[in-house]
């Protein structure tokens, strides 16, 4: 049994650190609700080590406590995508070998969606990490259509450059709307009879492979990723489809 709780001063102390904000003035009331509130959580030990008035009727806390949960690792299954991750020139080399054609690759910022740090990050040339972006790779035409563009202009795009794979970007998450542009987009290729005609793969800091697949994408980036990994999946996938 693989058992682990967090770890503060001590292994399995359980301490952990939280923060969250009231709606209500700052004030020797609102910290003791702030207590009373980690408190009913569960929450051993608790205290509130950080107080901020911002404004406006609300207040910022910051609470350590105790928790007495812990989580198995051994009974822990998380989808992920299996596809190993090349360097640059190992990717361009698998792409002249393996599929014998450049490949093409369309991505944007979907929806109000105006954030392209994680698109760049993949698309851009000059890349991430330390990693090249799609658009330096000589066997791969990527085409970053930036931000706000709705989920029509991009099938569009996708049919006009004949798209090997569509890359969607969501970094505004608030109220769910991520789900809403996603779930989108595959409704409108699948209306149109165009969903096996694509890779969709979608990356933002809260999305995950599961969720990604649970939307009806092929496959789905977190945080950290780097241009390899997508470039990897996207052309390994494109040899599996030719065999």
């Amino acid at each position: 049994m693989n058992k682990i709780r967090p770890y503060g001063d001590t292994q399995n102390d359980g301490k952990i650190q939280l923060s969250f904000t009231l709606p209500a003035d700052a004030g020797p009331e609102t910290k003791e609700a702030a207590r009373r509130f980690a408190q009913k959580m569960g929450l051993k030990e608790v205290d509130v080590v950080y107080m901020q008035d911002l404004g406006e009727g609300f207040s910022f806390f910051v609470v350590y406590a105790k928790s007495e949960n812990s989580v198995d690792l051994d009974k822990i299954e998380v989808a992920k995508v299996e596809t190993e991750t090349m360097t640059y020139y190992e990717i361009n080399n698998f792409i002249k070998e393996k599929i014998g054609r450049k490949i093409n690759v369309v991505g944007a910022c979907t929806g109000f969606d105006a954030h392209t740090v994680g698109l760049d990050a993949i698309m851009n040339m000059k890349g991430y990490a330390g990693e090249y972006g799609l658009e330096r790779y000589p066997e791969i035409n990527a085409y970053n259509l930036g931000s706000q563009v709705p989920n029509e202009d991009l099938i569009k795009k996708g049919l006009e450059v004949n798209a090997d794979a569509i890359l969607v970007s969501q970094v505004v998450t608030q109220k769910g709307v991520h789900i809403n542009n996603l779930t989108e987009l595959v409704e409108l290729l699948e209306a149109e009879k165009l969903r096996e005609r694509f890779l969709l793969i979608v990356g933002g800091p809260r999305i995950s492979h599961d969720l990604a697949l649970e939307l009806g994408f092929d496959a789905g980036f977190g945080s950290g990723t780097t241009p390899p990994d997508v470039a990897s999946y996207i052309v390994q996938k494109i040899a599996e489809e030719q065999r």
